[in-house]
């Protein structure tokens, strides 16, 4: 279930997914896209690279591996390219997570996770590298990111990086709010530029 959740300061473990060029069907292949609501989508995020041809799961594949876990993606260069299925950004919603680590993201992606309460942290391609070796090191290692202050840091070495976030966006994601929401908060203020615009 997608919820909309306040953002401030996130402190987490992290699931690697060192790949270039993720696209949209592989977060969440066409076949699962006939529900026209959010719910359920996160059972299939990355199905099938989580899933063999008997629907067992893949051993190997990094959602089945124990020892990584956590609300942080770290994603190779080129998150969610293809197509501009917002079922994508539902699924990595749904599957619990709330930041995407990568050093490129698909514009259309990159805002359809925003709508959906999920933040997409783009970095250096250094930063980016070194985190990925800190979690292989150590499945452990936790990051912070603050969204007041638009910082991530590797708290394994103390790295840190500033990020970008639409402002609009940002007040959003830090109060909770979807667009409609944003709407209705501000009816009042609507109704009077509409009086004194006629």
């Amino acid at each position: 279930m997608i919820m909309k959740q306040k953002f401030d300061v996130i402190i987490s473990t992290c699931v690697p997914l060192p790949l270039e060029n993720v696209d949209t069907d592989q977060i969440i292949p066409a076949r699962f896209l006939k529900a026209t609501d959010k719910e359920g989508f996160g059972a299939h995020l990355f199905h099938d690279w989580r899933y063999d041809e008997e629907g067992k799961p893949v051993q190997d594949f990094i959602l089945n591996n124990r020892q990584y876990g956590g609300c942080i993606l770290v994603a190779g260069k080129n998150f969610g390219s293809g197509s501009s299925r917002e079922h994508a950004a539902w699924a990595i919603a749904g599957y619990g997570f709330r930041v995407v680590i990568s050093s490129f993201f698909a514009d259309i992606h990159r805002n359809n996770e925003l709508n959906n309460f999920v933040l997409p942290v783009m970095v250096s391609e250094s930063f980016l590298g070194n985190l990925f070796a800190s979690i292989e090191k150590n499945p452990a290692c936790e990051v912070k990111v603050d969204l007041p202050q638009q910082k991530v840091t590797n708290l394994d070495t103390g790295e840190a990086e500033h990020f970008e976030i639409n402002a609009y966006k940002k007040h959003c994601l830090m109060a909770g709010l979807d667009d409609i929401d944003y709407l209705v908060q501000n009816h009042d203020k609507i109704i009077e530029w509409e009086r004194r615009n006629k």
